[in-house]
């Protein structure tokens, strides 16, 4: 009987089996570190090079020549660029005027019956006034559009003949200021800085306000709430084409083909630059809706172009001239006040003076009066034009000439009539 020892032979092919699979082993992981290192390596080049900005060359003969790549400039470069180059035009203009003073005293009632002399020792408050002083009473802004100090701001910052304008710059000098113009149907006004001779002041850059897009970045810059100057505040242009009734200060305007904006417009901002990412100024700054959240109007650049060419050509601004007070009906007016049709406009006072009496709809001695034209007409076209929100009777008229001869469409007592109006002059002075 054969007595083989199976155990220790199988022992021997297993060890021996064991380090050729070791050894295999071995072999395996070091080429596939070696693999995955390079790999690694290979790939990482290529994703880094995929992500880096690409460097393009022009061929020249045999010598490509590189060009540097530039990144596009960012909308915060360029708020900032705007603002560097142009806020020194932005100036303050703040309003002085000659205020009475009132003192406080106390003396014996002299015409109180008093037989009795029940009175004689009692001292009664009284208010007089002693004079007067010069105050500051309001605040706006303003900017220079010429080297010479001319300036375009809002008419209600500097409507008070009464008082006096100071305009302060933005390195803080200060320099009295002269009203060459107020706009009589616009919110603007040209004023021009004195004693500033051989200054040669820093100016903005006008810019073009007919292509203006909703969604468009703007920025805003003024005298905040008459104490901030120079602040900043960016947003879009909201709205295009709006028209508000806007008061303040005693007086009541309306305003037609403005702009709206979420930029920031504070009390004080009033009569500032709106501008686009250029650096060029595409609107005034005008009102704000209150009760609302960045609801703000600018009066479009091209309205001051005008003004500013008239001041500079014959030293006031002045437009063809109708006469009336009127509502553009819409399909909403036409319901609520029952007329008959859902365009033109409508001849209607605008609501008290401050004497709380009755605004006449149709001007004394104006060309609408003279035309034959009362209250409660509707004007429907102007030369066949129709006239609705998309073209109001301003927007109409500022097409034609002073002294232009217009022939009017008119809704009367459930009848069209027709009107020949010869268009006068307004102006400031008006």
């Amino acid at each position: 009987m054969y007595n083989l020892n199976l155990g220790e032979n199988k022992s021997k092919d297993q060890k021996n089996l064991k380090k050729s699979l070791l050894f295999v082993l071995a072999l395996a992981v070091s080429f596939g570190l070696g693999a995955a290192l390079f790999n690694q390596d290979f790939f990482a080049k290529q994703f880094n090079a995929a992500l880096a900005p690409k460097t393009p060359a022009i061929q020249n003969g045999d010598n490509p020549v590189k060009i540097e790549y530039v990144a596009q400039t960012s909308q915060e470069e360029a708020v900032i660029k705007a603002v560097n180059d142009y806020s020194p035009a932005v100036a303050s203009i703040i309003i002085t005027k000659n205020m009475p003073v009132y003192e406080r005293y106390y003396s014996t009632p002299s015409e109180m019956f008093d037989p009795f002399g029940f009175w004689e020792n009692f001292q009664a408050p009284q208010v007089r006034q002693r004079g007067t002083e010069k105050k500051e009473v309001g605040a706006g802004s303003g900017f220079i559009v010429s080297e010479d100090g001319m300036m375009v701001t809002n008419k209600h910052v500097v409507r008070d003949a009464n008082a006096e304008y100071t305009v302060i710059t933005a390195d803080g000098e200060k320099y009295p200021a002269k009203v060459l113009a107020l706009d009589p149907a616009q919110d603007l006004a040209v004023v021009k800085i004195s004693g500033g001779e051989e200054k040669k002041f820093p100016f903005v850059k006008l810019g073009d306000s007919s292509n203006l897009q909703i969604g468009q970045t703007v920025i805003a810059i003024g005298n905040a709430l008459g104490e901030f100057d120079n602040t900043v505040s960016v947003g879009v242009i909201s709205g295009l084409k709006r028209s508000i009734t806007a008061s303040g200060g005693g007086a009541r305007e309306t305003l037609e083909n403005l702009i709206q904006t979420d930029a920031a417009i504070n009390e004080g901002n009033s009569g500032g630059p709106l501008l686009n990412l250029k650096g060029e100024v595409i609107g005034v700054n005008t009102a704000i809706a209150s009760g609302a959240q960045n609801v703000g109007f600018v009066l479009p650049i091209n309205a001051a172009k005008r003004a500013l060419e008239q001041v500079k050509n014959s030293g006031k601004i002045s437009y063809p001239y109708l006469g009336i007070y009127y509502t553009i009906v819409d399909d909403d007016v036409k319901k609520e006040n029952d007329l008959p049709v859902g365009y033109g406009a409508w001849i209607t006072s605008p609501g008290t003076n401050q004497n709380g009496r009755p605004i006449a709809p149709v001007i004394a001695g104006s060309p609408a009066k003279t035309a034959g034209l009362k209250d409660q007409d509707i004007v429907l076209e102007i030369n066949g034009e129709k006239i609705d929100m998309k073209n109001t009777l301003s927007q109409a008229i500022a097409k034609y000439n002073v002294g232009d001869k217009i022939k009017l469409k008119v809704w009367r007592d459930g009848k069209e009539i027709e009107a020949e109006v010869i268009l006068g002059d307004r102006s400031e002075s008006e």
